[in-house]
């Protein structure tokens, strides 16, 4: 079988073996695509273009939640990152914790998007800022946005903006004309949705919310044992029903594909110990595999995801992760 399979490469060492070859899946042949992420969300969700792809998490939560039934989640996490620490904010507005963003005027790409979905839930459980304390506003447009292809509305109380297609977010934070950014996109070429091309992180009058966002991450990770989800895997449903084993395949080429990486990651680890570049602790933390695949190992971070989503109005009920995945994935 033949299926047509569309991922984000840049700087990602757990998908390479599969574009490679090296990693394989059983009674499948991929035609690959390397895209930027946010033009594959866009097109999967407009258009159906691939028959397995990355997929943001809150949106596939969103088209199911709202009787779009053509995809199937495979419980593959490309991505994960602790995002609320990357909030960026200006330095003349007196934003120095995260209950100072109240009232602020906060930037955003997409407002359904994974990552600010992350973002909103910590500020909320863990600092009492809510969504309906800040004014966001949103850099794609109806046309190249999620929200676009899944007639996302504002959720009651929550005021978004549209940023006008002749600025973004980059060129408003250095104007002024915005108070914050959460998960900043610096665009580049390949990436025909996001419109932003500034150098906030080492702009004069930008600084990073958390003076130590890696200490702030360990904190939460302490704190709640979650290490956030972006993308994950999906797969049409028509293909999934027609071939019942092809999702569990997909998943167990990922992990092998994830495996290699492991092993990699593991050598270098054992290089700089070698050497005296890591005490005890940090080269059994290094050691320890952060990032892995099936069902069982991300129910928790999965289920707060979901909850998130329903608190945040995104989805009108909570969702069941039973609904999201492939029936042949659940006992993974």
């Amino acid at each position: 079988m033949v299926l047509q399979l569309s991922a984000a490469l840049a700087s990602n060492p757990r998908t390479w073996p599969i574009f490679e070859g090296t990693a394989k899946a059983e009674g499948i042949e991929f035609v690959p695509t390397a895209l930027h992420p946010s033009e594959i969300f866009w097109r999967q969700l407009r258009f159906a273009d691939f028959d397995i792809s990355e997929m943001s998490m809150s949106s596939l939560m969103m088209t199911i939640a709202g009787g779009d039934k053509r995809w199937l989640g495979i419980p593959v996490f490309t991505t994960r990152q602790m995002f609320h620490t990357s909030i960026l904010v200006r330095k003349d507005r007196g934003i120095n914790k995260p209950e100072d963003l109240k009232g602020k005027k906060v930037g955003v790409p997409e407002y359904q998007q994974t990552a600010a979905l992350w973002t909103r839930g910590v500020l909320q459980h863990e600092y009492g800022v809510s969504p309906t304390d800040l004014e966001f506003h949103m850099e794609r447009n109806p046309d190249h946005s999620h929200a676009g292809a899944t007639g996302f509305k504002a959720p009651p109380g929550v005021t978004i903006k549209y940023i006008p297609n002749e600025t973004n977010i980059g060129e408003m934070m250095i104007s002024g004309g915005l108070d914050a950014v959460i998960f900043y996109i610096r665009g580049a070429a390949g990436n025909l949705v996001d419109r932003s091309r500034a150098d906030l992180k080492n702009h004069p009058d930008i600084k990073s919310l958390f003076p130590d966002p890696h200490a702030e991450g360990v904190r939460f990770y302490k704190k709640t044992g979650l290490y956030p989800i972006n993308h994950g895997m999906v797969i049409k449903r028509s293909v999934a029903e027609k071939h019942p084993e092809a999702a569990l395949n997909v998943l167990k080429a990922f992990q092998r594909a994830n495996d290699i990486a492991e092993a990699e990651r593991r050598e270098h680890t054992e290089y700089h110990a070698d050497f005296g570049l890591l005490g005890p602790d940090a080269k059994l933390a290094l050691a320890t595999p952060l990032v892995r695949h099936g069902f069982a190992a991300n129910q928790k971070v999965l289920e707060a995801c979901a909850l998130y989503s329903h608190e945040q109005g995104l989805t009108p009920r909570l969702m069941k992760l039973e609904e999201l995945f492939a029936p042949g994935v659940l006992n993974t």
